[in-house]
């Protein structure tokens, strides 16, 4: 049986096939793809676009995901699942490692902490639960940004005002250097944030993907730039990545390999 509220139906449609596809996509190749006419969807990512839900891209005449797309994705993963599934990994790797660490997830073009695990006797920090911070200054903005098609990024950091610091000298203040620093993010395989956000801390951080493959979060470690040297790095970064791989196949429905020690 068809739907009896096909607007609605194709509406949810486009977007399934935009969250599918790393980069934007043509309205001709979406008729295509879904099977419909092109009037509808021209008319459907219209409205879809006053509403934020989808972003157009003039240039090469293409749609991804908007920024209210983003808003109700990680008001879904703010959510009790995903703090339930995610709290006792940070846990068990804060008792590990003996430093911080934390879960946050992107709200607009901020990362929302969700989950947050002080180690004994360590400072506390500013990334408590609740807390939101410009995803470009953190880690864990990094490692979730640098997993995102250029495009979205672009879209999250259209101009020079997009850009906040919160220390004197913040290390990404134009898209371009935001654009290097995501670049090294994909080819080292993590993120790294150096005092942007609070002066002698530093983190690393590893993105959490969906079954879809996107980024709905990132696991981090932040830590006093004088406890862990960076030839020591490698160490933290084995273990984060093993708890991010644990948690993406919660998430992703998989079964869970057995963590290292």
């Amino acid at each position: 049986m068809g739907s009896k509220v096909p607007a609605a139906d194709n509406t949810l449609r486009i977007l399934q096939l935009l969250a599918s596809r790393k980069t934007p996509t043509p309205a001709a190749m979406i008729a295509t793809l879904l099977q419909l006419p092109r009037s509808s969807v021209y008319q459907l990512l219209t409205v879809m676009h006053e509403h934020g839900f989808v972003s157009h891209y003039p240039e090469d005449k293409s749609y991804g995901l908007g920024i209210a797309s983003f808003e109700l994705s990680s008001a879904y993963t703010r959510q009790e699942p995903l703090a339930r599934l995610s709290a006792p990994l940070v846990a068990q790797l804060v008792d590990k490692i003996g430093e911080s660490a934390h879960l946050a997830v992107l709200h607009g073009s901020d990362v929302l902490y969700i989950v947050e695990d002080r180690a004994k006797g360590r400072p506390s920090l500013v990334t408590d639960v609740g807390v939101r911070l410009p995803s470009h200054l953190t880690a864990s903005g990094r490692a979730i940004l640098a997993a995102l098609p250029k495009s979205q990024v672009r879209a999250l950091y259209p101009n020079a005002a997009s850009f906040s610091d919160r220390v004197e000298q913040s290390s990404i203040n134009s898209y371009s250097q935001l654009r290097r620093e995501l670049d090294q993010t994909s080819q080292r395989g993590y993120a790294v944030e150096r005092g942007d956000v609070t002066e002698n801390f530093h983190s690393i951080a590893v993105e959490i993907r969906d079954s879809n493959k996107w980024p709905v979060a990132a696991i981090a470690v932040t830590f006093l730039a004088d406890r862990v040297p960076e030839q020591d790095w490698d160490k933290l970064v084995t273990q984060i990545r093993s708890t991010a791989s644990v948690l993406t196949s919660r998430i992703q429905g998989r079964r869970v390999a057995h963590q290292p020690t």
